[in-house]
């Protein structure tokens, strides 16, 4: 794997208390247990789509149409709206609301589904939390918007108060979601992935809420902490907060389109070695690479970081990676475009060995940088 020079004091993502290498393999336990239990299904007459193992959402056979869920929660962020409030005054909890939605309808479309019905999870870590009304008004106010934006239903959710398990004063987010795939031949998961195909990445708006434990780190180092002003003059806090981009709006624009992406991947924790979580090995080849948002630069350089580091562990400008046809490259981008998200040819899949080259910084993953399935 080349790698670019990193300073001795720069930071990586298991400095922030977050290392993959522990975390993964209860990852792969959990899937080879879960795995034992798709036959559970037979008496519903549903089955399983055993090729949803091990991607970002699971899907079932519903008969006239595939089912797909997925439950995700927003992580440490929430810390950053809290401190940087007081720099601003913004509460940040509609921006947190959308963040928090984007993790779970994000990855359920990477599985060709339309969103249909959101349930929330809020765990405050008392009762005081709800009493702050700005606050939870954002949280509400953000949380539909983001279901407008989608087009689905918010269902319902669960709002406890954990005393002792979440961090009084603070509140813990999650969200589940159901969608459908019909017709079922807009399933990703049929090995569509072929040679020649062309990798479309979508633009991401900043961190969105990957790899936020280490900027959180990075603030504790920073003489002005959350109130440093990054390169674009805004405070670094403040630029952090920036919601995550919901791109259904994008894919379900595709398929009105007749354009039918072979394969879909949310890049986010992971970083660009999320692009190869397909389960044939193929090479992904980047030569170009999408403009890094300003505040993704700031951590790189004063966290001290190679690109290794860097591209294996935030987005950099890339958040979601289409694979599709060739000839459907163009009228991809257009599309995206339209929904209001920049949009690249960026790379092409190639035969070989897995892995992500990245030709622009000289960066190369392979398949031992990424474990994700049993």
């Amino acid at each position: 794997m080349a790698s670019t020079p990193q300073r001795p004091n720069g930071l990586a993502y298991k400095d922030a208390g977050v290392d993959y290498s522990k975390i993964d393999p209860l990852k792969i336990a959990a899937q080879r247990a879960a795995r034992a239990t798709g036959g559970n299904l037979a008496h519903s007459g549903f089955t399983e789509i055993a090729a949803s193992r091990g991607e970002s959402a699971y899907v079932v056979d519903a008969g006239d149409f595939l089912l797909a869920s997925i439950t995700e929660c927003l992580g440490t962020k929430v810390l950053i709206a809290d401190a940087t409030r007081g720099l601003t005054g913004r509460t940040y909890f509609d921006a947190l609301a959308q963040d928090t939605l984007a993790m779970a309808i994000n990855d359920i479309i990477t599985v060709g589904a339309t969103p249909i019905s959101v349930q929330a999870y809020w765990a405050a870590g008392s009762s005081e939390w709800f009493d702050d009304a700005p606050r939870a008004q954002d949280l509400v106010n953000g949380w539909k918007a983001a279901c407008d934006r989608c087009g689905v239903s918010w269902g319902g959710g669960e709002t406890p108060s954990l005393g002792g398990v979440v961090e009084a004063g603070t509140i813990d987010l999650a969200a589940s979601c159901i969608g459908i795939v019909r017709p079922k031949e807009r399933s990703t998961l049929v090995n569509r992935l072929k040679v020649g195909d062309a990798i479309v990445l979508l633009a991401s708006s900043g961190i969105h809420a990957n790899g936020v434990s280490l900027a959180r780190k990075l603030a504790q180092q920073l003489p002005e902490g959350y109130g440093t002003a990054i390169g674009d003059d805004r405070l670094y806090g403040d630029a952090l907060l920036d919601p995550t981009v919901l791109y259904s709006p994008v894919t379900e624009a595709l398929f009105a389109a007749g354009i039918q992406p072979h394969y879909i991947a949310n890049i986010t924790g992971h970083g660009w070695r999320k692009i190869m979580r397909h389960e044939t090995p193929f090479t992904y080849r980047f030569r170009h690479i999408p403009p890094v948002p300003p505040v993704l630069a700031f951590i790189q350089d004063q966290a001290g970081m190679g690109d290794v580091e860097a591209y294996g562990t935030f987005n950099m400008g890339a958040g979601f990676a289409l694979f599709v046809a060739p000839l459907d490259a163009a009228k991809t981008i257009e599309v995206a475009k339209a929904a209001g998200v920049e949009a690249w040819n960026a790379g092409v899949v190639e035969a070989g060995p897995k892995q992500v080259i990245i030709e622009p910084i000289g960066v190369t993953y392979t398949a031992d940088d990424m474990h994700l399935r049993a």
